[in-house]
């Protein structure tokens, strides 16, 4: 299997602009605060990692379908994605919990937790099956992989600096345009051959 580079730089952009306004980006901040830093990350990475192995093994198979109906099935969960980002999300819910927590593996058993819990059926996880199915299981879990894990950390490192200068609002429609527009492209490759 060829390692595409774009397919990775595609998987990694478009789950990154996604997971970044996403709760669990707030709850891996909010662990952060009362929690070593590291240890959370190595937990909400982990949670990543399993979720993105199911998910690209869940888009491996949607692969054995006919080419037509697969980008018809990715195109509409693409525009789905759409919709979902450009309406915005629910509430701001604080996922983390209220008390201290230390050690690494309490730390690391919360955030993994949290993270695996909350990540069931979100749109990244959606949108990493879709992009298996069109781009390849590797590339896909490559980039995906990377994208969760850096939002984590991002989130760990700087996400009282983005909550102040960059409006969440502002890559939440970015990442739905781009949905939107991988959408239309999907549906004209099927018109076009």
């Amino acid at each position: 299997m060829s390692l595409d580079p774009l397919a990775i730089l595609t998987a990694f952009g478009l789950i990154f602009l996604a997971e970044l306004p996403d709760k669990t980006m707030f709850a891996s901040l909010a662990m952060g605060t009362r929690m070593r830093p590291l240890y959370v990350w190595f937990g909400t990475s982990t949670a990543f990692l399993v979720h993105v192995a199911l998910a690209v093994g869940a888009g491996s198979l949607l692969g054995l379908l006919p080419g037509t109906l697969v980008k018809l099935v990715s195109a509409a969960l693409f525009a789905f994605g759409a919709v979902v980002l450009l309406r915005g999300s629910g509430g701001d819910d604080d996922d983390a919990p209220d008390r201290t927590v230390t050690g690494f593996w309490p730390v690391y058993g919360t955030a993994f937790t949290a993270v695996f819990i909350s990540e069931w059926g979100d749109l990244t996880q959606i949108t990493t099956a879709n992009l298996a199915a069109t781009n390849g299981w590797l590339p896909t879990a490559i980039g995906s992989a990377l994208a969760l894990m850096s939002v984590s950390a991002l989130a760990l490192l700087a996400g009282r600096f983005i909550a102040r200068k960059v409006p969440l609002k502002t890559v939440q429609r970015i990442g739905g345009l781009c949905m939107a527009a991988l959408a239309v492209w999907t549906l004209a490759e099927i018109a076009l051959g």
